[in-house]
């Protein structure tokens, strides 16, 4: 197996740049921030971005954690990419990475200043620094569990168009770690039940909310919803449109992953 490293100091764009880097030295796979990435897969380990502080960050994406460092190595042995892309701060941290990991020493690393001109890692720093905002090369549907209820965007970037003159797109996805908040922030029921209003609101008199409840989940949020709906209106049809109108407004507005929207028809009016 073949390991590179690249290697560029906190906020200077490495993660964007990792999925070209990985085209140019032909790497099927990237360790990045504890997480063994395949292509848009994310494989196995654990977001050090999910952390509460930097400190654990630093612990997570050097696999400290003894079951996490296993379950990334048992996969890459199940794998078995033929070459490797680590991405660290230091050459040392990179080292370690590969010493933790038991992978092979590393055959070249390339460093940010090689691959970016000053001017794009000084907006990439802007953006950590003023916004908290972090590059994870996956899709966005790939780590939204994962962030739920915290900022996360796609990012897609254009890549040229292929034979059949297709445009074509690599996705990645932007998110703002806890660490990178000033304080703590809570989301209410009350909101999510504003939202549901806003959107019965624009129903025209089809239907009303009796009530609104969630469920937290480790993964996400489930919302209840109890309505009373219009005689003459298709009670299947009507539910599901509202349904989904609901799990998109909700998951858009606040960031919540939706495991679960239940609307329940109580009435006829």
């Amino acid at each position: 197996m073949k390991v590179y490293a690249l290697v560029g100091k906190s906020g200077t764009g490495k993660s964007y740049q990792a999925m070209s880097l990985c085209r140019e030295k032909n790497a099927e796979g990237i360790i990045d921030d504890g997480l063994f990435i395949i292509g848009n897969d994310i494989l196995a380990g654990v977001s050090a971005k999910r952390q509460t502080t930097k400190i654990g960050a630093v612990k997570t994406a050097l696999f400290v954690d003894e079951g996490q460092k296993q379950a990334v190595m048992d996969k890459i042995k199940e794998i078995s990419p033929e070459s490797l892309l680590i991405i660290g701060t230091s050459d040392d941290m990179v080292d370690r990475i590969a010493k933790r990991l038991e992978l092979p020493d590393i055959e070249s690393t390339v460093y940010i200043e090689a691959i970016t001109t000053e001017r794009e890692r000084e907006t990439a720093i802007k953006q950590r620094i003023e916004k908290g905002k972090h590059v994870i090369p996956v899709p966005t549907f790939q780590i939204k569990r994962e962030f739920s209820g915290y900022f996360v965007d796609p990012l897609k970037i254009f890549r040229g168009r292929g034979k059949s003159g297709k445009e074509k797109f690599v996705e990645k996805s932007v998110v703002r770690p806890t660490y990178s908040y000033l304080g703590e922030y809570m989301i209410s029921d009350r909101v999510i039940s504003d939202i549901v209003d806003c959107i019965v609101k624009r129903e025209r008199g089809k239907m009303r909310v009796i009530s609104v409840f969630t469920e937290k989940t480790k993964n996400g949020i489930k919302v209840n919803v109890l309505i009373l709906l219009k005689y003459g209106v298709k009670v299947v049809d009507a539910a599901k449109e509202f349904q989904e109108k609901v799990a998109g407004q909700v998951a858009h507005m606040t960031a919540f992953n939706i495991e679960r929207v239940n609307i329940e028809v109580r009435d006829l009016r």
